[in-house]
């Protein structure tokens, strides 16, 4: 018997997204660094809206504050945007905190 909630992808696309202007060089195994710009941000992943050479599968490091070094792979791509879900969730506290450094004013910030 498994322990805990098993999460969709459809279900982790509804977790609370905020909006976030930071740009990221990610690490990626065959094209190395990329310079992407995170526009959203959720526990679960991020977008992007520059997904340049990416594909679906596509695995990249990228650098958050608080978090630090954390992986993630492509989800979904549309036009130029991508979609990345987390290899791991976020702990909440952390993700507030990340929230709160990456977007300093509160008048931004989503209620939580």
């Amino acid at each position: 018997m498994s322990v805990g909630a098993q999460l969709t992808v459809t279900d982790m696309r509804r977790a609370a997204r905020h909006p976030v202007d930071f740009p990221v060089i990610a690490e990626h195994h065959q094209h190395g660094d990329l310079k992407l710009h995170i526009s959203n941000l959720s526990a679960h992943g991020f977008m992007v809206d520059d997904a340049h050479d990416l594909e679906r599968g596509d695995r990249v490091i990228i650098r958050l504050p608080i978090v630090g070094r954390i992986e993630a792979y492509v989800i979904w791509i549309r036009d130029n945007r991508a979609g990345f879900q987390f290899e791991r969730i976020v702990r909440l506290d952390d993700f507030n905190q990340v929230i709160d450094a990456l977007q300093p004013n509160p008048r931004l910030r989503k209620s939580r």
